[in-house]
């Protein structure tokens, strides 16, 4: 494992005046995730903010309303990744729940499209005969200049719903609903494309109940919170205590089996029990496999998934994703092996690295170089940008993964201020983006991108840190505190994970299936052997049994031959010593 720093998380220095009916533990770990009052942890449906603080929303409704007044035939923009794809499916059901008869969707491909509405969209919607009276774009739009554009040109009247940062000029829709632009007052700009498309049906639905043209007996939209809470966890925006609550209310549908059957046969091909999940399942068991069919193939597929009303419909399709992932992972595999060679061909250790990475291969695959990026940022502590090849020939596409310190959207914006025309187009969040420039340019481009970095960073901002929650005492390393932690929740970007350290005896280790070490361990200070577990630690590894370990971990509960056990998940080690 490559070394790093252990820093531990600022604990409150007096116990904290709220939260009298929690564990000292949770209590603990709350406060050191900003948790000031009781409310802060009301997940109720109640302590939801307005959807009437969204700029634009009102327009938005009135045209929907009017679309479902009319009977026009309305499409939905999606895009492709699971919280497009999430957006998607809500926009659909949600849409018909509410009266509307003739509503369908579109997702470009990531492949021929690119990214968002496009003026190349609407010319084949209008060559196929399909152009809609009006168009909602879920999870993009915001910078949609020419797709708008063209889209109002063919007589449509457009909706963009998005959450992406806007740039300075913004499209002439005839509404806007994105926290996100320039005068929008709602409090959670961290809403996810899903959460912002939940919040137009809630405010269309209480348009019509106020017109009593609500259809009868009333829909219930929180039917959709599943799909709310896997989209927001899956494009690891900041769960903020409106998105907490959209997690939250959607793991509880989930777990009581009243979930789209797509989300409940995706988390049976992982093989996860659903009556026991946590956001980390969203994210990390179905958010990929829903994402492989927009990095591969086509996200209509993951999109048919979720739309699916039929449980064998949705085990067919949801085993079909499932083999996208694998496909996937084995792309990925030797793209990481590849970009390692090119690393190792630069002949630089570490410290001599550039700060800033830009890597190509030309034969890398343009649907897998996002999960490559966060790969090697990992493995180097640098941002990151993976580039393919466009299908054009002359372009490169790149995918850009960030360090915390570093909000790489703003990097690309002072690449493209101090080389005018370098970059053909970019856009993204503070630690992911996209971006297109001609192959041409990559060398003078990933020289300015360093630049870039070397600017706006210190060189102790490239050291490799892990961030804990201390030690967890004798009495605490047992298996009622990961069950605690695990329904604690729910846990995500900017709301972490408890993740522990400590010095450990190890008794006996040995490395199982692809390079994992399988670990007993003892606390020093006492107390009975624990099993722990570290993924892909490589098949070279220390003796720990000669020099006992800090270990840095989460407790889980494991149940092998149907026994529960608590085990440790160990996601850092290193010799004492």
């Amino acid at each position: 494992m490559t070394p790093k720093k252990i820093l531990r998380r600022p604990q409150p220095d007096t116990t904290p005046a709220w939260g009298q009916n929690l564990p000292p533990l949770l209590r603990r770990l709350y406060a050191a995730r900003g948790i000031t009052s009781d409310e802060q942890l009301s997940y109720t449906l109640k302590s939801l903010a307005s959807p009437m603080e969204l700029r634009g929303i009102d327009r938005a409704v009135e045209l929907l309303a009017e679309a479902i007044g009319q009977q026009q035939r309305v499409l939905v923009l999606g895009d492709f990744d699971a919280d497009g794809a999430t957006s998607t499916a809500v926009a659909m059901l949600g849409l018909s729940m509410l009266g509307l008869q003739s509503v369908d969707f579109r997702v470009p491909s990531r492949f021929a499209d690119g990214y968002g509405l496009t003026p190349g969209i609407i010319e084949r919607l209008r060559d196929e005969g399909e152009l809609p009276d009006l168009l909602v774009t879920v999870d993009n739009g915001i910078s949609a200049i020419e797709g708008v554009k063209a889209a109002r040109d063919m007589g449509m009247k457009v909706i963009v719903t998005d959450h992406h940062l806007a740039g300075d000029t913004l499209p002439e829709a005839d509404a806007i609903v994105n926290p996100n632009q320039p005068g929008c007052p709602f409090l959670s700009k961290n809403a996810a494309g899903v959460g912002v498309m939940f919040y137009v049906l809630t405010a269309l639905r209480k348009h019509l109940r106020e017109q009593s043209l609500l259809p009868q007996p009333e829909p219930n939209l929180g039917a959709l919170l599943d799909l709310v809470a896997l989209g927001t966890v899956a494009d690891v925006v900041p769960l903020d205590h409106n998105n907490r609550i959209f997690v939250e209310q959607g793991l509880r549908r989930i777990r009581q089996g009243e979930a789209r059957p797509g989300i409940l046969a995706l988390l049976e091909v992982a093989g996860r029990d659903h009556t026991a999940i946590s956001s980390t399942d969203l994210g990390f068991v179905v958010g990929p496999r829903l994402n492989a069919a927009g990095r591969l193939d086509d996200m209509s597929i993951g999109i048919a998934c979720l739309l699916a009303d039929s449980p064998d419909e949705a085990r067919r399709l949801a085993r079909e994703l499932d083999t996208f992932n694998r496909e996937r992972r084995t792309i990925e595999k030797d793209m990481k092996a590849q970009a390692q060679d090119l690393l190792a061909s630069m002949s630089l250790d570490l410290e001599g690295l550039p700060w800033g990475l830009a890597l190509f291969d030309p034969e890398w695959h343009q649907g897998v170089i996002g999960i490559l990026a966060a790969r090697i940022r990992e493995q180097t502590n640098r941002p990151t940008i993976a580039f393919a090849s466009d299908d054009n020939g002359e372009d490169i596409k790149g995918s850009a993964r960030s360090i915390p310190g570093l909000h790489i959207r703003d990097v690309l914006a002072a690449v493209d201020a101090r080389h005018p025309g370098m970059l053909k187009k970019y856009g993204g969040h503070a630690m992911a983006a996209g971006m297109t420039l001609a192959q041409s340019d990559l060398d003078a481009f990933s020289e300015a991108f360093d630049k870039v970095v070397r600017d706006t960073l210190v060189a102790a901002d490239l050291e490799a840190a892990i961030t804990t929650d201390g030690p967890l005492a004798l009495d605490e390393l047992r298996l009622e505190t990961a069950v605690l932690l695990k329904r604690a929740g729910p846990w995500g970007q900017h709301f972490p994970e408890p993740i522990f350290d400590g010095e450990f005896r190890v008794v006996s280790q040995r490395v199982v299936g692809e390079n994992h070490l399988k670990l007993v361990l003892q606390p020093f200070e006492g107390g009975g052997i624990i099993d722990g577990i570290a993924f892909n630690t490589g098949p070279e590894v220390p003796d720990y049994t000669r020099t006992g370990a800090r270990v840095v971990y989460k407790p889980d509960a494991n149940t092998f031959r149907g026994r529960t056990n608590l085990q440790l998940l160990v996601d850092y080690l290193e010799p004492l010593g």
